[in-house]
């Protein structure tokens, strides 16, 4: 999810540097999965960086505010993600850094400024809540069009446009919380709109992507929300500030560079 959330992972999901209104045509005969891997080929950047506002509604619809930054860089499957956050004053400081792999889960560790202790989030933990939101561990991870399997199930429109509805199911290897997904593309330019994380046969949560902008050539949803129906509560991100393509450097991208403020 991009790659995030493709984050946001995979946290925040947009489309490659596809010029702008200008689809590829998928034919009757091509399969979900073929659809999937052009939505990942569309979310390729050598790294980028947002800035933003992340805000959760428990269901008593009390809000709480939490400014954060998220930097990645490298390949697809491969990447390393940090999530910062900048404000209030009591979570300035918390981080967490994610490492991606294309066959396995995640390496995640958190760093709290507060008790001066980094701890990696253990297998068990990925489908506990990040930090009092509404995303799991296991959300903000990278996913890879190679770690599941595609069924294209119907198709339906979404914020007014046409989007193939895929289900996608975690393969064998692959260590998740969830049973499947589907997932909502858009057909006018691969955006995944919307995506519904199945526990069994109930949906546990529903990231929708909306307000798509067009950023150096790449669709990025700069307002999302992740709704945790069990809990019927919901975290929204929204974006400030996005860049891509910038010249991050990779030893920024560690436990010892989670603790610099």
């Amino acid at each position: 999810m991009n790659r995030r959330m493709f984050f946001l992972a995979s946290v925040l999901f947009c489309v490659s540097s596809w010029p702008a209104g200008v689809p590829v045509t998928v034919s009757a005969s091509d399969d979900a999965r073929q659809i999937m891997d052009e939505a990942q080929k569309r979310v390729t950047s050598k790294s980028e960086r947002y800035e933003g506002l992340l805000q959760s509604f428990d269901a008593n619809n009390k809000t709480s505010e939490k400014r954060w930054t998220m930097e990645r860089i490298g390949s697809h499957g491969q990447s390393k993600t940090i999530i910062r956050f900048t404000a209030p004053s009591e979570v300035k400081g918390v981080a967490l850094l994610i490492v991606n792999h294309p066959d396995k889960a995640s390496d995640q560790w958190m760093w709290t400024p507060a008790i001066e202790r980094d701890r990696r989030i253990a297998l068990q933990d990925r489908s506990t809540r990040f930090f009092g939101t509404d995303f799991s561990f296991e959300d903000l991870e990278e996913r890879d069009v190679d770690q599941y399997d595609y069924t294209l199930v119907g198709d339906e429109a979404i914020d007014g446009a046409n989007a193939w509805r895929i289900q996608s199911t975690p393969k064998e290897a692959k260590s998740s919380q969830y049973t499947k997904s589907i997932v909502w593309v858009r057909m006018d330019n691969y955006a995944i709109a919307r995506v519904d994380s199945y526990v069994k046969d109930q949906v546990a949560r529903r990231l929708r992507n909306s307000a798509l902008r067009n950023v150096q050539g790449i669709w990025t949803a700069v307002d999302t929300t992740m709704t945790d129906l069990r809990r019927g509560s919901r975290t929204r991100l929204t974006i400030d500030k996005v860049e891509y393509n910038l010249p991050l450097k990779e030893d920024d991208f560690s436990v010892q560079a989670l603790r610099r403020q």
